[in-house]
């Protein structure tokens, strides 16, 4: 049996309607760029955090012009993840609507 943890994902508000109702999905892109500022999609797959503190990274470089929401994602086997080879990680697949949970609203964009 394969092993699943809970993992965190950072994402602009802006996208927070299309995250409720379908879930995560890298083809529905567009209404905000990614985190670091990406127009398109970077990888065929969702980014995902490993814990709190790589989270907190990502709060800090949020490049989107604005909050960004976290979200806990359930039920992602390890075994499945890959390395971008910048030591992020992704999941190659969509991740459904059940499977995520809005755990903290609204985290303003930080100054430099």
């Amino acid at each position: 049996m394969s092993d699943t943890s809970n993992f965190l994902h950072v994402s602009s508000v802006l996208n927070r309607r299309s995250i409720s109702r379908h879930g995560l999905d890298w083809t529905r892109m567009g209404a905000a760029p990614g985190i670091a500022g990406s127009g398109r999609p970077e990888v065929e797959g969702i980014f995902v955090c490993r814990g709190e503190e790589e989270a907190d990274f990502l709060l800090q470089i949020n490049n989107t012009g604005g909050p960004v929401d976290l979200w806990s994602v359930d039920g992602i086997d390890e075994g499945s993840l890959l390395d971008n080879g910048n030591g992020f990680v992704y999941l190659p697949d969509r991740i459904p609507a059940a499977r995520v949970r809005l755990v903290r609203p609204d985290v303003p964009q930080l100054g430099f």
